[in-house]
């Protein structure tokens, strides 16, 4: 069956050259435009100008940190600034030796290597990273058994750029290779506002400071989810007709359930069956992960981290626990005291 002959509402919808170009001017295209993580841009900026000095390839480079924060648009600038060309790959993407080989071997003297989520890559390719990385050449095993030789292949220098979620998933001999780790941190309010005023201007959104600082406190210290909310700010401005006011972003926040804190449908239907249901705590992982219809892992990696950062739960021996913040927050009184004065807290 063609792609013509499906329902309309079915058929994959391109999106518009105009929002292409949205997408590709958000990203930064130098240190010097990037906002937030100074010291980070900082150590980049001596790393990349040490090599520039001795007209070498930089040194490895491990981004770490939460999704959100940068570190793919980071890795772009490392490649723009070093004037070379970058090569894009992921960690799940390279499942066998034979995936990353291919991937080395086809690369330009002093091209950048980005590997996104480098934590999920094949051990096997790992243990093939180390050699490359350190000595720029790769052993190819030809034949099976007691036949099998190693055949050594030479590899063109270049630079890794690896980005993890989870750094400590890393094996040591690999983490040790790279010549600098950079800790992504979470951004404060004033540099939100900064990144929104700079995509309000991309996106010719007129928008009074009180809206933008609205949006800043509801995003997560994440300028990716502070991008997302402000195109649906315009969205809502653009269907009713409204200018992007504190009114426009209220009824935009509320309508995509983003409470003031920044809470979605999900974290608060976390909160709201601890506190209800399980009358604040202590209540464990499993068991709060069915009653709100979710696997244990999404809980655990994509809900609880925001929710303990903001100081709404805490992790206990016993389970998880509300604090007080938490019941003040959704306005409600415990029925016991346990959660909030029990020995867990």
């Amino acid at each position: 069956m063609s792609p013509d002959a499906l329902d309309p509402l079915l058929r994959p919808v391109p999106e518009s050259e105009a929002e292409l170009a949205f997408e590709g001017a958000l990203r930064p295209q130098s240190l010097s435009e990037f906002v937030g993580q100074r010291k980070v841009r900082g150590q980049l900026e001596l790393l990349l100008k040490a090599a520039a000095l001795q007209n070498r390839t930089p040194d490895h480079i491990l981004l770490a940190g939460p999704p959100g924060l940068g570190k793919t648009t980071l890795a772009m600038i490392v490649a723009h600034e070093s004037g070379r060309p970058l090569r894009m790959s992921s960690g799940p993407a390279i499942q066998h030796a034979g995936d990353l080989a291919a991937l080395l071997s086809s690369l330009t003297p002093g091209e950048i290597l980005f590997i996104d989520e480098i934590h999920r890559m094949a051990r096997s390719a790992e243990e093939m990273l180390y050699l490359a990385m350190e000595d720029f050449r790769i052993d190819i095993m030809v034949g099976k058994g007691a036949g099998a030789t190693s055949i050594p292949l030479e590899l063109a220098p270049f630079t890794l750029v690896g980005a993890t979620t989870r750094s400590g998933l890393l094996p040591n001999p690999l983490r040790d290779r790279f010549g600098f780790t950079a800790h992504l941190e979470f951004y404060d309010n004033a540099e939100l506002e900064q990144v929104l005023r700079r995509a309000a201007q991309l996106l010719e959104l007129p928008i009074d400071g009180r809206a933008l600082a609205e949006i800043a406190g509801r995003c997560r210290g994440t300028p990716r989810i502070a991008n997302r909310l402000l195109r649906r700010v315009r969205d809502y401005a653009l269907v009713h007709g409204s200018d992007a006011g504190l009114t426009a972003v209220h009824a935009a926040l509320e309508l995509y359930d983003v409470d003031p804190l920044g809470l979605d449908r999900l974290d608060r239907a976390v909160m709201e069956i601890l506190l209800t249901r399980f009358d604040g705590g202590p209540v464990g992982l499993n068991t709060l992960a069915v009653s709100v219809g979710e696997e244990s892992e999404t809980v655990e990696s994509v809900v609880e981290p925001f929710l303990v950062r903001i100081g709404l739960i805490t992790r206990t021996p016993r389970g998880r626990v509300a604090t007080r913040e938490a019941w003040q927050h959704f306005g409600l009184t415990p029925r016991s005291q346990e959660g909030l004065f029990g020995n867990d807290l």
